[in-house]
């Protein structure tokens, strides 16, 4: 079992997580118009869609694996790809980070967990996005490769359940600190920018 390589994506997915996107930034404006427990709620829906997606590529890409390791190589150059497509759109959006909480519909902490289910599973990005992130990572000669996903999905869930809890928690703080540091969205932008193409040089290396 190489440590290194789950330390390397423990790290990815913390980068990735505090990066500006419409997961943490909905997260972001519902703790701030509603307040933090909707937030939360928010964001255990959303880790929670993980577990579909993180089943999904587990049995998926594993049966892929036994079947043909060329496809499987194939896979990851594809991943590698499109890891670089994500930061070239990135590298061509606007780094401003918008908070705009007015006229946010009120909605109870139930339907707000659903919401947030559904905001996942049904996202196709999301699946794309993990199929290309997570084969790079598989960590072990010896260890089931559904096994080694499920350890891979349990640790993307985890560090993003810490990253957007605290985001929630911390919405009011954030909000004072992006509107008082204009240049932090930058920064945030070009974090992620850097992330997607270490990633895609990890997997094609």
């Amino acid at each position: 079992m190489n440590y290194d390589i789950l330390i390397s994506f423990a790290l990815a997915t913390s980068a990735l997580a505090i990066s500006p996107g419409p997961d943490n930034i909905y997260v972001l404006v519902q703790s701030i118009a509603n307040g933090k427990s909707y937030g939360m709620a928010t964001v255990c829906g959303l880790i929670t869609g993980c577990i579909v997606h993180t089943t999904l590529l587990a049995f998926g890409v594993s049966a892929v694996i036994k079947a043909n390791e060329n496809l499987f190589f194939g896979i990851k150059l594809l991943g590698a790809c499109y890891l670089l497509f994500l930061a070239y759109n990135v590298f061509k959006s606007d780094a401003t980070i918008t908070l705009n909480s007015e006229n946010v519909p009120q909605k109870n902490l139930k339907q707000l967990f659903v919401q947030g289910f559904f905001m996942n599973v049904l996202n196709p990005k999301v699946t794309i996005f993990f199929l290309a992130f997570f084969p790079g990572f598989l960590f072990s000669d010896s260890m089931s490769t559904v096994i080694q996903f499920y350890v891979l999905g349990s640790i993307f869930m985890l560090v993003s359940f810490i990253i957007f809890s605290t985001i929630a928690l911390l919405a009011g703080q954030i909000k004072t600190y992006t509107l008082n540091h204009k240049n932090s969205g930058l920064v945030l932008k070009w974090l992620q920018i850097v992330v997607f193409i270490a990633i895609a040089i990890f997997i094609l290396i």
